[in-house]
């Protein structure tokens, strides 16, 4: 009976993991560049009540183990990096990647992190931001400013910046985007930024449409990818299984009970 109420308790407790993965998905529903999580669970040791045997020539046939499980545990959690919708909204400074690569932006002193988020600003020098004041950065790792002196500046898919100046066009500098051979592998930082893991493979910088990164779509930001109709779905299973789980501790409660009881 203990047996029974242990894995009632692992079970619990994997399907309040997985309900904090889903509330943690709805709540970010609208967050630009948004990567949704997933909650895997496999099973834990099994205890051996008979081994399996081997047939014997001429004699008795083969038999299977015997085992009962022990509970379950927490597989993984992880991060699933497909493509979010483009919305468009017709702002010069939104970019959206339509492909597989992460914006590169960086402050020069806690170092280089990535996002899908394309939500940029100018700070008042000029210079190219997201809106936590990072830079973007180019190939060079280099910030992008806009001339001063710029009637009017556009972004292409290509990532280059290029400027309208009064005697001419000039490229302020050319947006990168990074790649990632494993990109689940990456870490979550908060404020929409992945930093690299010792999992996540090398990150591979280039311009946009380089090393397998996409392409830029000026005017547009990518989407959560989140699927509310999905996770309501996911939130009702972990619920019933998160309830299931608690008969099944109620009902051993109940057969240790009827066990004390032989003894009135």
């Amino acid at each position: 009976m203990l047996a029974s109420m242990y894995s009632g308790i692992s079970g619990m407790k994997n399907f309040q993991q997985k309900l904090d993965v889903t509330g943690n998905n709805l709540a970010n529903v609208n967050t630009f560049g948004f990567k949704k999580g997933r909650a895997t669970f496999k099973d834990m040791v099994s205890q051996q009540i008979q081994g399996p045997t081997a047939a014997q020539d001429g004699g008795m046939g083969g038999s299977n183990p015997s085992q009962v499980g022990l509970g379950a545990q927490m597989g993984s959690i992880d991060t699933v990096q497909t493509q979010g919708s483009l919305q468009n909204t017709n702002r010069d400074l939104d970019l959206g990647i339509s492909g597989d690569g992460f914006f590169k932006v960086g402050d020069g002193d806690e170092g280089e992190h990535y996002t899908r988020a394309g939500n940029f600003y100018l700070d008042d020098q000029g210079d190219l931001v997201n809106s936590d004041g990072y830079y973007v950065l180019d190939e060079d790792d280099n910030s992008i400013s806009i001339d001063e002196e710029a009637e009017s500046f556009s972004i292409g898919s290509n990532g280059d910046v290029n400027m309208t100046l009064p005697d001419g066009t000039e490229t302020a500098g050319t947006i990168s985007l990074t790649s990632f051979s494993n990109p689940g592998g990456l870490e979550k930082n908060g404020s929409n930024l992945f930093n690299v893991s010792v999992n996540s493979g090398d990150p591979e910088t280039g311009a946009p449409g380089e090393n397998g990164t996409g392409n830029l779509v000026a005017g547009t930001l990518e989407m959560s990818n989140v699927d509310m109709s999905e996770e309501f779905t996911e939130m009702i299973t972990a619920q019933r299984g998160f309830q299931a789980n608690t008969r099944g501790i109620t009902t051993a409660d109940e057969v240790l009970q009827e066990i004390m009881n032989l003894k009135r």
